[in-house]
């Protein structure tokens, strides 16, 4: 039987306030649009699972995962799932969140598209054509 809605978010907000010490870590490097300014959430519902980190913008999950996920066949059938959603997986093991962390940066980086430029960098005029620019009144 399948945990209720009420359940995935209670046990999803008991995940957040008891996060293991890979999940700590990985919160560390994606809380506050730390990387490359992509929101992430942890510990969120897509039912009916929970997933430890998405971007919901880039269809992205990351796992942390210890021991007990080697060959786990529920977690096939929810990567099937997700993946049928639209979603990309990352999946990581805990040792390497904890022991490479800057590794795992990098590939969670390059799962991701470059960003645009910020905001005001695409307001600004641009830069002036040759001869039309300060340079050019004391030529």
């Amino acid at each position: 039987m399948l945990p209720t809605r009420k359940e995935l978010l209670a046990r999803a907000k008991w995940m957040r306030a008891n996060p293991t010490e890979a999940e700590r870590r990985l919160w560390t490097m994606l809380r506050d649009r730390r990387l490359a300014a992509f929101k992430f959430r942890r510990q969120q519902v897509i039912e009916p699972y929970i997933v430890d980190f998405v971007c919901f913008a880039e269809r992205l999950v990351i796992e942390a995962d210890g021991s007990q996920h080697a060959d786990n066949k529920d977690d096939a059938r929810r990567d099937a799932f997700l993946t049928a959603q639209g979603f990309r997986l990352l999946r990581f093991w805990n040792n390497h969140v904890l022991g490479e962390s800057e590794a795992v940066a990098a590939a969670i980086f390059a799962a991701l598209p470059v960003p645009h430029p910020p905001a005001a960098a695409r307001r600004a005029p641009p830069s002036p054509v040759k001869g039309e620019g300060f340079g050019a009144l004391h030529a």
